[in-house]
């Protein structure tokens, strides 16, 4: 095979791309829509509340509070988690403003990426580390919430995969900045 015909290749293969995961996730928004069952609709609203800012900042002043040992780093190392997951994801939806499956369209309040999903899996990724016991049910838990927006057809498959990693590339590059061996949870310990 010659460079050019190996370029040519891998630039068809780029270009065709976009392409293929528009029609997945319009295949896999149908067929949710089309199985879709009333008696789920309150568990998936549930599940997708738990994305809602107020809770979070809840549920942190809860583990900051409960968990005097290392609950307020936790918490505050969760926080920083998702400022910089939610900056991130705040600007990829600016820029690539793609409309929601349903409802109005707004460049503020895009589909691509779900802030939803992102946000839980970065605390999944912060919990898990710190309550390590309960790191399958965390993960669970974002999943969850990554599937109800899909439920909920507030956002297409891509919008949550690609949600899903950024919130915990986001949360494991703050768990290991800076890079010193010193730090843990947010908070520097004194030598």
């Amino acid at each position: 095979m010659t460079g050019t015909s190996r370029f040519l290749r891998i630039l068809t293969g780029v270009l065709l791309l976009p392409a293929s995961i528009d029609s997945l996730d319009h295949n896999v928004r149908s067929e949710l829509q089309r199985h879709h069952d009333p008696r789920l609709q309150p568990v998936m609203q549930a599940a997708t509340d738990l994305g809602r800012k107020d809770v979070l900042f809840g549920l942190l002043l809860g583990v900051a509070v409960l968990d005097p040992a290392a609950g307020p780093a936790t918490a505050r190392l969760a926080l920083s988690s998702l400022v910089v997951t939610n900056v991130a994801v705040e600007g990829l939806k600016r820029a690539v403003d793609r409309p929601r499956p349903v409802g109005p369209h707004q460049r503020s309040n895009a589909s691509f990426p779900s802030g939803h999903a992102a946000s839980a899996f970065a605390l999944a990724v912060i919990f898990a580390r710190r309550w390590k016991r309960w790191a399958i049910g965390f993960w669970l838990l974002a999943a969850t919430v990554a599937f109800s927006r899909l439920y909920l057809d507030r956002h297409y498959l891509s919008d949550v995969l690609v949600a899903a990693v950024i919130g915990v590339f986001c949360a494991i590059l703050l768990t290991r900045w800076p890079p010193t061996s010193s730090w843990r949870f947010g908070r520097r310990i004194q030598s």
